[in-house]
């Protein structure tokens, strides 16, 4: 009798995992998107290196040409450049902020369709649990059914 309710509860609590971070990353839509991330990262770079190149020239003409400037037009130039060398960083900081935002709005349709996938298949096969064993994730042991191939599959890749 005792074998059979052990049997009965097992098969009540059914558990698969999934590592969700490699699902995640062989994605198409997750290689596309951080692509896109990557090309705007570099646009901003770029952005940010232009104008400190131009805070390096401005510094260097000003220090060239200091000993025949006034210490008051000295001063106005040392405020002008701390003005700019400001400015760069609150741009600096704004790039990362906006990178931030489009990587969240790339991303959560992404983790979204994977989730929904991976809910998918677990009803469909019966699981009433699915672990996330990415490194990290809490997981110790994971030696049951893993979904990854077959949410793979349901994603069509």
């Amino acid at each position: 009798m005792f074998v059979a309710a052990t049997g009965f509860v097992q098969a009540q609590h059914k558990t698969a995992h999934i590592n969700v971070a490699e699902l995640l990353q062989q994605m198409p839509e997750m290689k596309a998107a951080q692509a896109e991330l990557k090309k705007l990262q570099e646009t901003y770079q770029a952005d940010i290196k232009s104008s400190l190149d131009e805070l390096q020239n401005k510094f260097t003409q000003y220090n060239n040409e200091a000993s025949s400037m006034s210490q008051e037009e000295n001063q106005k130039r040392a405020l002008e450049l701390q003005g700019f060398e400001r400015n760069i960083g609150e741009a600096q900081q704004a790039a990362q902020q906006e990178l931030a935002k489009k990587q969240q709005e790339l991303f959560d349709p992404i983790s979204k369709k994977a989730k929904a996938a991976i809910e998918k298949v677990a009803a469909a096969q019966g699981f009433q649990y699915v672990l996330d064993s990415s490194p990290g994730s809490g997981v110790i042991v994971a030696t049951g059914k893993d979904l990854l191939s077959d949410v793979k599959q349901e994603l069509g890749f």
